[in-house]
């Protein structure tokens, strides 16, 4: 039977989520193996597993449980090690590593941040902010619409200059929020946003966060932003020194493949 892993956390947790239900259905009963001075919320890993939202609500709410009481690392959804004694050789493995994230990740959460244009808006900023723009489709207007390669030309220009709006705004949102977090990890640019980033906060310090998320929806009203959180600190688990071959990326490895 695999093991499936939903997170990592000191054996001093004080409320360690054991025996609630987690992934699978029927659910699978969570345990707690421990190694040394850390521990590891797992359970059997279901054959079938899928990421349906039923499975991901089951995976968050294991990580929430333990959250609420004590630092956890958070593993991605659907991290399967082969056993629980891999598990627990990796945690003896790269104990050093997972003690320094806990004391880094304590008392702090993530919050992320997505971010688009509203398209009328940023047109409108667009040809603002560029005579030249602003002649060409006049122009084009005067003589009934332009020829069309004067329509084709019309169009790159607007497509080259909302695309570096979108890397200033991106830009600038992220030095906006930027001082109201312990640290921030940017996604992935291909996601379809112009900006995608996470912020570690203080538990104590979310209200300011969150209020300087809406101070830049204020100065900012040609972007859409969007906020999920608190979560757990999912971008901010460093994979371990030794990450063995086959390890999933993202969250704590536990040499899960």
């Amino acid at each position: 039977m695999s093991t499936y892993v939903y997170g990592i956390t000191a054996v001093s947790h004080p409320s360690l989520p054991e025996g609630m239900g987690g992934v699978g259905d029927p659910p699978r009963p969570v345990r707690i193996l421990r190694e040394g001075e850390l521990a590891a919320v797992v359970s059997d890993a279901p054959e079938d597993l899928r990421p349906k939202r039923r499975e991901l609500l089951a995976h968050q709410n294991v990580l929430s449980e333990a959250g609420a009481a004590g630092c956890v690392l958070p593993m991605r959804f659907g991290s399967v090690a082969p056993d629980d004694e891999t598990v627990t050789g990796v945690l003896a493995e790269r104990a050093e590593h997972y003690q320094e994230r806990l004391r880094a990740l304590d008392g702090r959460v993530e919050y992320n941040v997505k971010a688009n244009h509203v398209e009328e808006a940023v047109l409108h900023h667009v040809m603002a902010g560029n005579p030249e723009i602003r002649a060409l489709a006049e122009a084009n207007r005067q003589s009934g619409g332009g020829s069309y390669d004067d329509k084709i030309r019309l169009g790159e220009m607007v497509a080259a200059a909302v695309k570096d709006r979108e890397a200033e705004d991106g830009a600038a949102l992220e030095r906006a929020l930027a001082p109201a977090a312990d640290a921030v990890s940017v996604g992935p640019e291909s996601t379809g946003w112009l900006a995608n980033v996470s912020y570690l906060v203080k538990r104590d310090a979310a209200e300011d966060f969150l209020a300087a998320v809406e101070q830049v929806r204020k100065d900012m009203p040609h972007l859409e932003v969007r906020l999920n959180g608190p979560l757990p600190p999912y971008s901010f688990v460093e994979p371990g020194p030794a990450e063995p071959a086959g390890a999933t990326a993202g969250g704590a490895d536990t040499g899960a493949g």
